[in-house]
C-alpha cells in the first residue's frame, strides 16, 4: 500500500507534495464516517454493520483503484463519486427511518447548520405558549421530539395570526394534512403538512390544552394561550377521528364586543326604521339571515338600544356570543334537554314579566306561538330566525306559528343579512367598470364611472412579489354587514293576511321602497368599499335559492 501511495504521487521521479495533500485531505474524512454510520445506524435501529460494511468496502476498493490509476486526477474523481455515492444512499435509507426533524442533509438541515442557532431561538423564546393550567412552556431542548412539536406550532401559528385567520382547520388525507385559514370569513388554502410533522405539532398543542395525546379517535376540546408582542391570544382546540384520520380545528377565541345599533353598518334610512323600534309598546321583530351572517351582533344591537335601566330585558341562547351589561341572558343548556324544552324555558322567562324579550335561538313551532303570544301581551320581542331573505323570513314565520292573524297582527318588521369583505384601503384599485357589467347589474353608468377591486401583487425591481402588510395580500381587511330591512306598518299587515303567496307580499314590499340585498350591495360597491367580485361570492347562495319558486 506505501508502494502505491508513494508511486500515485510520484512526479518526475520526485514525490508531488500537492497530490500527496490532496489525498490525505479527502482520505482521512472517510475514516469518521464509518464512526457516524455504524453509530447512527446502531441508534436509529437499522442494520449497523450492513450499512458499516457497504461504506468500507467501497471507500477501501476506491482508494486502491485511485492508487493503481495512472491519472490521479481519474481516480480522485472515482474515489469521491465511489464514497458519495454509498454516503447518499445510507442517508436516503436513514431519512425514511427517522422524523422530519432528525434528518440529515435536506435543506432545512443545511440552512440551520448556516444560520446562527442563537438568533434562531430568541426568535421563538418571543413567542410563549402557556398551557391551559396557565405556565408557560419552556423551549426544548433542539433536535428532540418536543423540540419539532413546538417549532412546528411556533412556524404555523405565528404564519395564521399574522395573517389574521380567526380558524385553522388541519384535513386528513391518505398522505399528508390539508390546511385551511378562515380569514374574514373566507377560507384560505395554505400548504399542506406531512403527516410525520402533523403528529408532533398535535402532541404538542393536545399536552399544551391538557388534553390525551394518545387519543385519536374520541373528539377532545381544550385551550391554550399564546403570548406575543406583550399581547395574550387565546385558542381553542377541537380534535376528533375520522376514516382518513384524526382532524384538528384551531379557534381563535376574540372577546366580542357588542357594538351598539349606530356602528353596525345600516344605511342611514335603516337605522333610522331599527331604531324606531324602541318607541314602539309591544311587538316583534324578526332578525334573520343564514348562519355566520352576523345576526347574533345585530340581535345584541337591537337589544342594547333599549335603556336597560328603564326596561327589564331577557334574552334565551343556546351559546352566548358576549356578556351584555345589565341584560339577564338564560342559557338553555344541556342539562335542560332532559327536563325541559326551549319552548317551556322561553315560557318560564316570559313569565318572569321582563319588558323586552330576546329569543336567539327560534327553530320550532311552539317557541314562535309563545315569542307571539308575549308579543300581544305587551312586550317587544326579538327573534333570530334562519333564513335567505326577508321573503323567506316571513314565510318560515307565519308557517312556524301556524296562524296567519297572530303570527301578523304582532310583526314589527323584518332584517335579512350578509356580511362583505371589506376592500384594504391601502392596496384597492381603480378601474374603469365595463358598460355591459353596469348594465347586468343595472348600475346608471353616471354614478360608477370608477370602481374599486383587490389589489394585483406588486412587483419590486428583482421581480420579488411585495405583499401588503395591511392585507397579507389577500385585498381585504375586516368585513361590515348589508341588510335587507322592511318595517310591517298596518297597510302591510293587510297584504300579509290577504295574499295568496310570496311572490305578492314581495310585490307589496318593493312598492314600500324596501331594496333586496344585492341593491344594497351595490351600493358600497359604487361607494368603493367593496368589490363586485365579493358581492357575487357573499350573496350567490341566496341568488341560486331565489331562481327557486317560492313555497
Amino acid at each position: 500500500m506505501t508502494g502505491l501511495l508513494i508511486a500515485s504521487v510520484e512526479y518526475g521521479g520526485y514525490v508531488s507534495i500537492v497530490k500527496f495533500l490532496i489525498f490525505l485531505l479527502l482520505f482521512f474524512p472517510w475514516l469518521p464516517l464509518l464512526t457516524w454510520v455504524y453509530q447512527d445506524a446502531k441508534n436509529i435501529g437499522t442494520k449497523e454493520v450492513f450499512w458499516t460494511a457497504v461504506v468500507f468496502s467501497a471507500g477501501a476498493a476506491a482508494v486502491i483503484i485511485w492508487l493503481v490509476t495512472p491519472v490521479f486526477i481519474i481516480g480522485m474523481l472515482f474515489y469521491l463519486i465511489a464514497v458519495t455515492a454509498t454516503s447518499i444512499s445510507y442517508v436516503m435509507h436513514r431519512n425514511a427511518r427517522v422524523p422530519e426533524f432528525n434528518r440529515v442533509l435536506t435543506a432545512e438541515h443545511i440552512k440551520g447548520l448556516f444560520s446562527k442557532g442563537e438568533k434562531k431561538l430568541d426568535a421563538i423564546e418571543d413567542f410563549l405558549f402557556i398551557t391551559a393550567n396557565n405556565n408557560e412552556v419552556p423551549l426544548p431542548e433542539p433536535r428532540t421530539p418536543e423540540f419539532f412539536g413546538y417549532k412546528t406550532a411556533y412556524e404555523i401559528l405565528k404564519d395564521a395570526i399574522w395573517k389574521r385567520a380567526s380558524d385553522v382547520v388541519f384535513s386528513s388525507t391518505q398522505q399528508n394534512y390539508n390546511v385551511t385559514y378562515y380569514v374574514d370569513g373566507t377560507a384560505l388554502k395554505q400548504p399542506d403538512v406531512a403527516k410525520d410533522r402533523m403528529e408532533y405539532f398535535s402532541r404538542f398543542l393536545k399536552n399544551l390544552a391538557d388534553l390525551d395525546p394518545e387519543e385519536k379517535r374520541k373528539p377532545q376540546k381544550g385551550k391554550f394561550r399564546i403570548h406575543q408582542n406583550e399581547k395574550n391570544t387565546d385558542w381553542e382546540i377541537a380534535t376528533a377521528g375520522s376514516t382518513a384520520g384524526e382532524q384538528i380545528k384551531l379557534k381563535q377565541m376574540t372577546k366580542q364586543s357588542v357594538t351598539k345599533l349606530a356602528e353596525i353598518n345600516l344605511m342611514p334610512e335603516q337605522y333610522e326604521q331599527l331604531n324606531s323600534i324602541r318607541e314602539a309598546k309591544q311587538g316583534l321583530f324578526i332578525v334573520a339571515g343564514p348562519k355566520k351572517s352576523g345576526v347574533t351582533s345585530t340581535f345584541y344591537a337591537l337589544l342594547r338600544n333599549h335603556d336597560p335601566f328603564l326596561y327589564s330585558i331577557s334574552t334565551l341562547e343556546i351559546q352566548p356570543s358576549a356578556e351584555l351589561p345589565n341584560i339577564t341572558q338564560n342559557i338553555f343548556g344541556l342539562s335542560d334537554t332532559g327536563t325541559s324544552t326551549y319552548a317551556k324555558r322561553l315560557q318560564a322567562m316570559v313569565r318572569m314579566e321582563p319588558d323586552i324579550v330576546g329569543v336567539a335561538d327560534c327553530a320550532d313551532s311552539e317557541t314562535a306561538q309563545i315569542a307571539c303570544t308575549a308579543a300581544k301581551d305587551g312586550k317587544i320581542v326579538y327573534v333570530v330566525l334562519e333564513a335567505d331573505d326577508v321573503i323567506r323570513a316571513i314565510g318560515k314565520w307565519m308557517k312556524l306559528v301556524g296562524n296567519r292573524n297572530l303570527a301578523t297582527d304582532t310583526l314589527l318588521g323584518i332584517s335579512n343579512q350578509r356580511l362583505l369583505r371589506k376592500l384594504c384601503e391601502q392596496c384597492k384599485q381603480a378601474y374603469e367598470p365595463n358598460k355591459e357589467l353596469l348594465r347586468k347589474f343595472n348600475i346608471p353608468a353616471d354614478k360608477a364611472k370608477v370602481l374599486y377591486r383587490a389589489g394585483k401583487v406588486v412587483y419590486d425591481k428583482r421581480g420579488k412579489p411585495s405583499t401588503c402588510e395591511n392585507c397579507q395580500g389577500t385585498g381585504f381587511v375586516g368585513r361590515m354587514g348589508v341588510f335587507e330591512t322592511i318595517i310591517i306598518n298596518d297597510e302591510l299587515k293587510n297584504v300579509i293576511r290577504q295574499s295568496q303567496s310570496l311572490a305578492e307580499i314581495s310585490t307589496q314590499f318593493r312598492r314600500s321602497k324596501m331594496l333586496y340585498l344585492q341593491e344594497q350591495a351595490l351600493r358600497r360597491v359604487i361607494a368603493g368599499t367593496t368589490a363586485i367580485d365579493e358581492m357575487v361570492r357573499a350573496l350567490s347562495t341566496s341568488e341560486k335559492q331565489k331562481t327557486k319558486k317560492p313555497e
